[in-house]
């Protein structure tokens, strides 16, 4: 599970309300980056939230609806393939914690983040593993896994070839094999291996 022991030593600094912010899809070659931002209540503590990557799928659903309905606010910001090609994953996912930042309507007095420095008007703080070690972060990781996981199975139902609904976009045996046979995506990150280098290879024979 993750702790409170963030939460707990910013409020005994009197800071109230803590926004936790993580990412879901720095790693894929395939599909869009997905960031959230959540403020749990002062007196929540759900010793199940953990760090979306260890949980099952079905608890990972169940949790995503039970942090949407107990959270003070949450947004979630999708940045498309276009844009992650554009900037890199970097700077992608810290323009999506910033841009989640501004659209929550409840105040907050201090953000912590998985790892990641961020421009903001309130005290923060990068916290490496972050999302096992907050659950502020932890929530904020849980609503970005599940909604990512969600819009990879709808491009799944476009393109079946390609396993998208076991392997979300990450570079499977059978996700590669699929792009040697059925070629490259729209949805594919094109400054990502090997899809950089497919293309490359795509454009030397058309010339």
């Amino acid at each position: 599970m993750a702790g409170l022991e963030y939460e707990i030593k910013y409020r005994e600094m009197g800071h109230k309300f803590i926004v936790g912010l993580d990412e879901a899809g720095r790693g894929p070659i395939a599909g869009p980056l997905v960031v959230a931002a959540c403020i749990l209540p002062v007196d929540y503590d759900n010793p199940l939230i953990d760090d979306s990557k260890k949980l099952s799928e079905k608890k990972r659903e169940l949790l995503f609806e039970e942090i949407k309905k107990v959270a003070l606010d949450y947004s979630i910001e999708i940045l498309e393939i276009e844009e992650i090609d554009k900037l890199n994953i970097y700077k992608a996912s810290k323009t999506g914690m910033e841009r989640c930042l501004k659209k929550l309507t409840h105040p907050y007095d201090v953000a912590l983040t998985d790892a990641m420095p961020i421009d903001c008007d309130v005290p923060f703080e990068a916290i490496i593993k972050g999302d096992a070690k907050s659950q502020s972060i932890a929530a904020a990781s849980i609503l970005a896994k599940v909604t990512r996981d969600h819009l990879m199975l709808e491009h799944a139902k476009l393109y079946p070839e390609y396993d998208l609904e076991n392997n979300k976009g990450y570079g499977t045996k059978k996700h590669l094999e699929a792009i040697e046979k059925y070629g490259i995506l729209p949805i594919h990150r094109t400054t990502y291996e090997p899809i950089k280098s497919k293309l490359v290879e795509q454009l030397s024979l058309d010339l």
